[in-house]
């Protein structure tokens, strides 16, 4: 009964965690995108915590519980037998009552119902909060639109193959033939009591979505892989994974008498839900804020689901004939079968409509800095839009090759692709302290965009880490004479700070002024112009280093 009870109470600890770990997450994520190659260590490295975590749960999981039991016991006997509490207890006899009912484990009205209670309205709170944001515009949704071209980034034909498959688990048709398989399961296994709280969780977050979806009318993410029809808010995948996969889990954590069983299949649970909702946003079909407000939904039928199975199976202390166990075993495995084959074939033969490529609707403007249609596009940006440094650079070229291409000619390189490859090339530059002149850069933000192009030049034999960078945005502006205008950002790294985070120059001046000399003596500028585009400052960026910079900024039209 103890570790059933516990089952239910780590669906609980789940959501509550889960609130506070995002909310602690996006005040980091900034700092871990302090590299692109991080992407794919932090990747590892959760991985590895989670998996130890884990282990350290099925070792010793049984004994902490057992220890934080006694504590509390200990804790609880010190604090009855104080005088005043003994004072106070027979003041309020009824009020006494009351909480001691709240904290009876033997019925479904104690424990087990007030901690679904106290989740139940703390996931309501944190639903409430992001729905605020939303229609506020506050910096989570800010963040949404950087978050999902910074995905934009990453994302390449591989990991797009692997997770369409992975979305394909919250798709409508796999989710009712699993639906319908359960039931069957259920049904067979004389576990029929269980059936009314799957529908209920089910059938409510779907609903619930759907009324988001209609209340809200938000617009899909532009980068989307494939075309969806209906609106953002809430994601109806990340939903039915909390309600239908969560329920799952919860069913077998209850059916499960073993303790390493317990404990494997809640991480597999939340590893199957996570997958989800990162596929969602990884493939483009949704914003950050959509998955965690479908979690949400999808935790609150969840745990309504979950009380009603409990209040069932108190209720209900009858006992039910025993099915004949060979037979159910071989039809189980053929219902199970059967669903899996339904996924791999459906999976096999979907092809939905790829999304349609933004239009580029270029505007024709008499100067360059006609651009800068407010000051905030004079700077870049952090992941929630706030000013970070200025640029200093805005390009005038007849095409992309044409830039690049004056660059090279200047001795500055192309940076690679953040991919799995650079990133080991970049453990390896570490680990061999060699250089590694076309390390992938940072992402860094300007309108909400990440850089569309990055270039690095590296002298002698300096260390990895040691270079001069430039970042560089294409915008949607040209000039009548049909040049496109181009703005960048250049900055010296200056070494590695805890063995691998780069560490930044604060004296943004350096590498302009080295770029501006590099171009100039190849003899590619056909005009230039220096201007004072913002008022000298002094602040810092996203890792916390200060900068200074006297605001100006060299306009170049190559020849």
């Amino acid at each position: 009964m103890f570790w059933n009870i516990l089952g239910g109470i780590g669906w609980g600890c789940q959501w509550v965690l889960g609130g506070y770990l995002f909310a602690q997450s996006l005040n980091i994520a900034e700092l871990w995108l302090s590299r692109a190659g991080l992407f794919f260590a932090f990747m590892l490295i959760l991985a590895g915590s989670f998996y130890l975590f884990k282990y350290l749960i099925i070792k010793q999981g049984k004994q902490f519980l057992l220890l934080t039991s006694s504590l509390l016991q200990s804790f609880k006997e010190a604090i009855s037998n104080n005088d005043q509490v003994i004072l106070w207890r027979q003041k309020h006899q009824r009020s006494l009552v009351f909480f001691q009912d709240r904290l009876d484990r033997s019925a479904f009205s104690g424990l087990m119902l007030s901690l679904l209670t106290l989740v139940f309205f703390y996931v309501i709170a944190l639903l409430s909060g992001i729905v605020e944001d939303l229609i506020t515009s506050d910096p989570i949704v800010a963040a949404d639109i950087r978050i999902a071209n910074l995905f934009f980034v990453f994302r390449d034909e591989t990991l797009t193959a692997l997770f369409s498959w992975v979305t394909l688990l919250g798709k409508s048709q796999i989710i009712s033939v699993f639906i319908a398989v359960l039931v069957a399961l259920l049904w067979l296994w004389q576990k029929k009591d269980y059936i009314s709280p799957l529908f209920i969780a089910v059938i409510g977050s779907e609903t619930f979505t759907y009324l988001g979806k209609l209340a809200f009318h938000r617009p899909r993410p532009e980068m989307a892989v494939y075309a969806e029809n209906s609106f953002s808010f809430p994601s109806g995948h990340a939903t039915i994974a909390v309600a239908f996969y969560g329920f799952l889990g919860y069913l077998l954590i209850r059916f499960t008498q073993n303790w390493h069983k317990k404990v494997n299949i809640f991480f597999t649970t939340i590893i199957i839900i996570i997958a989800i909702g990162f596929s969602r946003i990884y493939l483009g079909v949704h914003y950050i804020s959509d998955v965690w407000s479908g979690y949400l939904v999808g935790a609150i039928w969840l745990i309504i689901a979950i009380s009603f199975s409990e209040w069932f199976k108190h209720k209900k202390k009858r006992q039910v004939s025993a099915p004949t166990i060979k037979v159910v075993r071989t039809i189980s495995f053929g219902l199970i079968l059967t669903a899996i084959l339904f996924y791999l074939g459906f999976a096999v033969s979907y092809h939905p409509p790829l999304g349609e490529v933004p239009l580029n609707n270029t505007a024709i403007v008499l100067k360059s800095t006609d651009i800068f249609v407010n000051e905030q596009l004079k700077y870049t940006e952090t992941l929630f839009g706030e000013k970070q440094e200025p640029l200093n650079f805005i390009f005038l070229a007849e095409s992309d090759d044409q830039l690049l291409g004056r660059l090279r000619q200047a001795g500055w390189m192309l940076t690679d692709k953040a991919n799995i490859r650079s990133f080991a090339k970049v453990v390896n530059a570490l680990i061999s302290k060699t250089t590694y002149p076309s390390a992938p850069l940072s992402p860094s933000f300007w309108h909400a965009k990440t850089q569309d192009f990055s270039l690095s030049k590296t002298t002698g034999e300096q260390l990895f880490g040691h270079s001069q960078h430039i970042k560089i945005w294409r915008t949607k502006s040209l000039l009548k004479t049909g040049h496109h205008i181009y703005v960048g950002m250049s900055n010296t790294l200056d070494g590695l700070r805890w063995g691998g985070i780069p560490k930044i120059s604060p004296d943004l001046e350096i590498t302009r002024e080295r770029l501006y000399v590099d171009l100039n003596r190849t003899n590619i500028i056909k005009q230039q112009l220096k201007i004072q585009l913002v008022a000298p400052l002094i602040g810092k960026n996203f890792m916390g280093d200060q900068f200074f910079t006297d605001g100006k900024a060299y306009i170049i039209a190559f020849q």
